[in-house]
């Protein structure tokens, strides 16, 4: 267990505190004691964006996974929703790190914050500073990491999108498309998931150009769906019906074969909010909190098992149906040699 958590952001100081809007990104290490990440926590000098990354790397390195195909650790960049205010973003991060540890996953848990608030805000897309904040998510966090992966790090990094952080990872990808040596190079990074997911259904179509770049640089995209999402609801109307939230319907009938649809509305009808732990509005953010969610999020970012096996999965209707089930029993030696 670390002794302190990662983020970086991308949110403007001013008099001391970080505020709702966009500004140079600072990587913070935050002791594991103090509620919430403050400008004093940046790891400064020259050095700083060195440090810290060194330091993700080498607490991921140092916990390799048993159960994972690969020998090397692993990274999971949480990109929060809107409406969120730093109290919240640190409680999410710090209970989904315990959350996936509980869970038998060995990775480093960090976060990346964009500039959002706990009020009434327009959802991202509509913003002026969209564009702004995910380039900050490509050129201060992916270029980063591929800047790593060239030089020979093996470390397997991962991205989990709540709410329209799920829109600031594709556009993300959009955005790195367009920076010529980033395009250039031959980084990847391992799994995507979203929860909650504030994007159209049909933008991770087949014919879809924006999520073209997300997928052309990932090994697999999980869309965690919850037809009772009352968020998504009011998102969807707000857009006159037309464009049905993928968190809330799940994905299109084309959607890109790195993508798969686990539904959640059947387990979800089973949580009880006066006994859960969660972090916001229960049918929108019921995810971080839940040992179902995070045992089944636990195996795909592993990769060990295929998406049509994960036991924490049933097929129904030609559906995937998230339901409460054990790792396999012998799971942690599978990847054991035998005596010649």
């Amino acid at each position: 267990m670390a002794g302190a958590d990662y983020v970086f952001t991308a949110r403007r100081v001013r008099d001391g505190r970080f505020q709702a809007e966009p500004g140079p990104v600072r990587y913070l290490k935050v002791p594991a004691d103090a509620p919430v990440p403050t400008p004093a926590h940046q790891m400064g000098g020259p050095g700083g964006i060195k440090a810290w990354v060194a330091e993700v790397r080498a607490l991921a390195d140092a916990n390799p996974n048993p159960h994972a195909i690969s020998p090397a650790g692993d990274v999971l960049v949480f990109v929060h929703g809107y409406n969120n205010d730093l109290p919240i973003i640190m409680q999410r991060q710090r209970r989904l790190a315990a959350d996936l540890r509980a869970e038998g996953w060995r990775g480093v848990v960090v976060s990346f914050d964009w500039p959002s608030d706990d009020s009434t805000l327009n959802y991202l897309e509509d913003r002026w500073d969209a564009a702004e904040v995910a380039l900050s998510l490509v050129t201060k966090g992916i270029k980063v990491l591929a800047r790593g992966q060239e030089n020979g790090c093996e470390t397997n990094v991962h991205l989990l999108g709540h709410s329209t952080g799920a829109y600031v990872i594709l556009e993300a990808f959009t955005q790195a498309e367009k920076d010529g040596n980033l395009f250039k190079s031959d980084w990847r990074m391992g799994q995507v998931a979203f929860i909650g997911g504030d994007v159209s259904r049909d933008c991770l179509s087949t014919d879809d150009d924006w999520s073209a770049p997300l997928f052309k640089r990932i090994m697999r995209l999980t869309n965690y769906a919850n037809p009772f999402d009352g968020v998504l609801a009011v998102s969807n109307a707000k857009r006159l019906g037309v464009s049905p939230r993928v968190g809330r319907v799940g994905l299109p009938a084309n959607a890109r074969p790195k993508a798969v649809n686990v539904d959640c509305g059947e387990h979800f009808q089973t949580l009880d909010p006066n006994q859960a732990t969660y972090f916001g509005t229960f049918n929108h953010s019921w995810h971080i909190g839940d040992r179902v969610f995070a045992r089944d999020l636990a195996m795909s970012l592993e990769g060990g098992i295929d998406r049509q096996a994960i036991p924490t999965r049933r097929r129904e209707g030609g559906r995937l149906v998230l339901q409460d089930a054990p790792r396999p029993a012998h799971m942690g030696g599978w990847w054991q040699d035998g005596q010649g």
